[in-house]
């Protein structure tokens, strides 16, 4: 019998990489997972683990077992949530980049703590580098994210639910001088700009589509929260690239569309390999369900 404890510890090792990575995130000590892990290898009688000096590494059977532990693992969730019966119950963790947060997560949280009160949602703010890597451990059930973080692509073991479709856009000040039509980078290369924390999806599209401009832009400012971003620029001291979705109305900023279109395709993603509890079906449906965006941003199915 294989022991879901223990597949669940050698499905965190081929995430963390190390088992003390592992014993930190169940708060066990290191010689503890060494030990579970070395049962399982006697439940299965099998091999899984390679040791190099005092690191260890998944054999080609353990890398087999860890992608396949974390299916069963979800069949175990499915199979205790269908015994507690038919309504959606249960805890879904859900991870979501900040602009994603406020227009699909919470109004999704809201209308179904409503419809079902047995069923519980764990908001985390993750950003696109964090979110897939989450879902595939089992940390997160649902995440939104974007399908154009070229550095972290999607796999076939995952199921993708489109949301919407959101522009890039350069944000200024509301009292600047802007030249008609739409933005043209190159005609802001001496401008101070404020971009989202190193290799974030945003830093790291910023500085792409300057360098492709032939420029590098003057960084003055780096912050993790776009509404920092927005009182920067609405202050004149910086202007930035942002996605329609972050741009809140509070703020006294312009706008401009890019001479070159970009856009990032949102999306509602989970596990595939097993079939899904009903309370993650539920949060599904609540993010596919019409919300109030800004009028720049277009949803999927309209």
């Amino acid at each position: 019998m294989l022991n879901p404890w223990r597949l669940r510890l050698l499905s965190r090792l081929a995430v963390l990489g190390t088992v003390r990575a592992v014993a930190q995130d169940v708060n066990l000590s290191a010689s503890t997972v060494s030990h579970q892990l070395a049962l399982l290898e006697t439940e299965t009688r099998t091999r899984l683990l390679e040791r190099t000096g005092r690191r260890v590494r998944l054999t080609p059977a353990g890398e087999k077992l860890a992608r396949q532990a974390r299916a069963i693992l979800d069949h175990l969730d499915a199979v205790e949530a269908e015994l507690r019966g038919d309504e959606p119950a249960g805890l879904v963790r859900i991870g979501a980049f900040q602009s994603a947060i406020h227009t699909f997560a919470v109004p999704a949280a809201t209308r179904l703590a409503r419809a079902y009160p047995r069923l519980e949602t764990e908001l985390a703010e993750r950003e696109p580098h964090e979110s897939v890597p989450a879902l595939r451990a089992g940390d997160s059930d649902v995440i939104i994210t974007t399908t154009d973080f070229a550095d972290l692509p999607l796999g076939p073991d995952l199921e993708i639910i489109r949301l919407a479709t959101d522009p890039i856009v350069l944000v200024t000040a509301l009292e600047r001088p802007e030249r008609p039509g739409p933005a043209v980078l190159a005609d802001y290369a001496s401008e101070p700009w404020a971009l989202d924390i190193p290799q974030s999806y945003m830093a790291n599209l910023t500085l792409r589509l300057c360098r492709e401009s032939g420029f590098e832009p003057r960084v003055v400012c780096r912050f993790s929260n776009y509404l920092m971003t927005l009182q920067h620029v609405e202050a004149g001291l910086s202007i930035a690239l942002l996605p329609g979705l972050a741009v809140d109305p509070r703020y006294r900023v312009a706008t401009k569309a890019l001479a070159t279109p970009v856009t990032r395709t949102i999306v509602a993603v989970t596990r595939r390999g097993s079939p899904r509890r009903a309370a993650v079906n539920a949060v599904l449906d609540a993010l596919r369900q019409p919300v109030r965006l800004p009028a720049m941003v277009e949803q999927a199915g309209r």
